[in-house]
């Protein structure tokens, strides 16, 4: 007797608008009906909603692709429960987005052998007043020449939160002055200090999302709508395999099934800046031209993940990659090995054989749904939030042709 199937996906989800709308559009015009030796599979989808939860009470998701967690405590004891209780699959690992800062992913790195610049921690300027924080700073907490620490670096550096995000709080440092107005004014935030990679030619941002990657030249001086250029072909198939390796060994290594990495070119040696980006930004006021492989990315995933029961990865198990370390002599085979076990945990063969098998109309569904006016209106409630009412039309408009030119 067949039987019907329902995998259900929930979207977490916090100021997100324009890329929600397109997910279900498009696998509502997918209509997916995939067979099984017993039946079929359907899908159904959902936005996750943020209210009292008991810890035993079942969750009626198969996966959940979220947006809140590293920030939005409520729901990220939801999902840990749901995780825990009822075997859900998350994106991503929510106690490694919890534990892992910048400082952390440095170091694992760099202890991988990865490119990473040299970065040292400074203690915070000011601190919250605490119990027994005056006595520990007296007695144990060492006065440091600030400006030492610059010069032996070097400059140009960069001063920015160990913890970052969204480029809060990055000064671009190029003597000790700069050095000592940037550390006065950083308040209570405990600091990095990195070695700048001054005359680079290319400034790349490696998007990951499951076995799935997608490399786009940065420009971190332009605006907004403009730093994901519309580039194409500007580095080799050697090259573009060196940054999928390097960010499928970050992205597996830390759970991070959705994560951006960011590189840059320097006389022909990349350097890795920063890669605990576990959110990435996925509006299409960003993304605008790469919006629709954003789209198309994430529905494959979670798609293949919830028709097959992916099992979800609970703890990070790092010692194979400290295998590979050990028995690795350089570090082109070492990044092999490592990004072999990120293929391995990922599924990535199995995932391109369910794309292949039952996913190969998407493409086309996706050109009809962003040429649609379902689409323009989309991304006009996302320039809604963000652009004054004067520019509402003329940005849309700009968005809409770059999400088209895409397929073009």
């Amino acid at each position: 007797m067949s039987e019907t199937m329902v995998r259900r996906i929930g979207l977490s989800l916090g100021a997100d608008l324009c890329w929600v709308i397109s997910y279900e559009e498009i696998l509502r015009r997918l209509n997916l009906n995939i067979p099984t030796p017993n039946g079929s599979i359907r899908f159904e989808t959902d936005r996750v909603t943020i209210e009292p939860f008991e810890i035993h009470q079942p969750c009626k998701y198969d996966v959940v692709v979220d947006r809140l967690n590293h920030w939005y405590h409520t729901s990220r004891e939801w999902i840990k429960k749901a995780i825990l209780m009822d075997d859900l699959y998350v994106l991503n690992n929510p106690w490694s987005i919890q534990s892992m800062e910048k400082h952390t992913t440095y170091c694992a790195m760099a202890k991988l052998g990865m490119p990473i610049p040299r970065t040292w921690l400074i203690p915070p300027k000011a601190y919250e007043p605490q119990p027994d924080l005056q006595v520990t700073l007296e007695r144990y907490a060492k006065f440091f020449d600030l400006a030492a620490i610059g010069d032996q670096l070097g400059y140009p550096s960069y001063l920015k939160p160990y913890d970052g995000g969204a480029w809060r709080g990055v000064s671009r440092i190029d003597n000790s002055d700069g050095l000592k107005a940037a550390y006065d004014s950083s308040g209570k935030s405990l600091m990095h200090l990195q070695k700048g990679i001054d005359g680079f030619d290319l400034f790349v941002r490696c998007i990951g999302l499951g076995p799935q990657f997608h490399i786009v030249k940065y420009d971190p001086t332009a605006a907004l709508h403009d730093r994901y250029t519309m580039s194409r072909d500007f580095v080799t198939p050697e090259e573009a395999q060196l940054l999928r390796d390097m960010t499928m060994t970050i992205n597996s290594f830390f759970g991070w099934e959705f994560n951006s990495c960011e590189a840059i070119r320097k006389d022909g040696q990349w350097h890795l800046i920063d890669f605990a980006n576990a959110c990435p930004d996925s509006q299409v006021t960003s993304l605008h031209f790469h919006f629709p492989w954003l789209v198309i990315a994430n529905l494959k995933w979670s798609l293949f993940l919830a028709a097959t029961k992916k099992k979800f990865r609970k703890t990070l198990d790092w010692d194979p990659y400290y295998k590979v370390l050990e028995d690795k002599s350089n570090f082109s085979e070492r990044l092999t090995g490592y990004a072999a076990i990120g293929h391995e945990r990922m599924a990535t063969a199995e995932f391109q054989e369910f794309c292949d098998r039952h996913l190969p109309h998407i493409d086309q569904i996706a050109f009809d749904f962003f040429h649609s006016d379902q689409a323009k209106h989309a991304i006009k409630l996302k320039v809604a939030t963000l652009f004054p009412a004067h520019e509402v039309d003329s940005f849309t408009e700009l968005f809409f042709e770059r999400v088209k030119a895409w397929y073009r």
